[in-house]
């Protein structure tokens, strides 16, 4: 029973520091979304007539601060699809039938 209940504390435990990747993560997408609105209409209000949105400067912050979050996305959802339990098992299935074959050839 000791057992089942300390397997449940790490599940439980495990799932709250996922869920809190997770509401960073969407809190982060929230800002650069509300920052980056914002400084679109900013810089649609300063323009000059005749004037071209489509200008370095005015994307400068999206496309910096969108690789810092695209890392952030990555950080958080990336290592699963890469290196997540199923990655793990496949790898040590691998590593036994290649072992077992290992071992076989030489008896």
């Amino acid at each position: 029973m000791e057992n089942n209940n300390n397997n449940f504390d790490e599940r439980y435990e495990d799932a709250q520091k996922r869920v809190k990747r997770l509401k960073g993560f969407y809190s982060h997408l929230l800002v650069y979304v509300l920052v980056n609105i914002m400084i679109v209409f900013l810089n649609i209000r300063n323009l000059q007539p005749g004037e071209s949105y489509f200008k370095f400067e005015n994307f400068f912050t999206a496309f910096f601060w969108g690789i810092g979050l695209l890392a952030h996305g990555v950080s958080v959802f990336g290592h699963h699809l890469i290196f997540g339990k199923e990655w793990e098992e496949r790898k040590i299935k691998e590593f036994m039938e290649k072992d077992k074959q290992e071992h076989e050839k030489w008896e």
